[in-house]
């Protein structure tokens, strides 16, 4: 299995059978190195409904009749635009034919900003637990730091883990560190920082400074084999 780092909060994960897109913000991304318009993928996860996560998910899934897994009231949301969604919500698993969901909390917001400035409410924002093969990946979505996430590292056998260090609109690298430490994951990438001035951080000291499993700073296209 292969995943791979693409900007902001854009992952992407590549097995024999599945190529799993995570927040694809692709379009107004100027870190992403992938092309809206080429982009293959079967299936889309979805941790909320902002603008820089859902991205260009529709479009996406459309060209590709992809399957889009989100929360439940996101899910709603982008059925109604036609696409073929299956709704999830915190602390529920689903078994897929590509492995295995399960959405963790967040605590963040959601929301989704159409062309003419209507703002839809799009539900609760999670984590997302995907667990293939035997390997697990946590994509913690936008959040701050909370005590749950001890709980989440207890429970799990989590092999890599995205953590957002942004600041600001998430938990800054000072409580990134700590909720490195809680879920105890094997290597531990930064993720949401540096797309805009606002969430301007320094990934590599982040990387280096993280004490419990390995830091790592993934370039942009950068592949990690799990």
């Amino acid at each position: 299995m292969q995943v791979s780092y693409h900007g902001h909060s854009v992952v992407r994960v590549k097995t024999d059978t599945h190529t799993i897109l995570i927040d694809p913000f692709i379009s107004g991304n100027e870190q992403c190195d992938l092309d809206a318009q080429t982009v293959e993928a079967d299936v889309i996860l979805l941790t909320h409904g902002h603008n820089d996560h859902v991205g260009d998910t529709i479009e996406i899934a459309k060209r590709n009749q992809a399957l889009v897994v989100a929360p439940n009231e996101l899910a709603d949301y982008l059925a109604g635009k036609g696409l073929n969604a299956h709704n999830m919500h915190i602390g529920g698993a689903h078994e897929f034919d590509f492995g295995k969901v399960k959405l963790t909390q967040a605590f963040h917001g959601s929301s989704y900003e159409e062309e003419d400035g209507t703002i839809v409410y799009t539900g609760m924002p999670a984590g997302i637990l995907l667990t293939i093969d035997g390997k697990t990946i946590y994509h913690m979505g936008d959040t701050a730091l909370y005590t749950d996430l001890k709980m989440y590292g207890e429970m799990n056998d989590i092999d890599l883990v995205f953590i957002p260090i942004g600041d600001n609109f998430t938990m800054g690298p000072e409580d990134a560190l700590i909720a490195a430490d809680w879920v105890k994951a094997k290597t531990v990438v930064p993720i949401h920082y540096d797309t805009f001035p606002v969430i301007k951080q320094d990934a590599d000291a982040f990387a280096k400074n993280v004490k419990t499993g390995k830091g790592k700073k993934m370039e942009i296209g950068e592949t990690i084999e799990l």
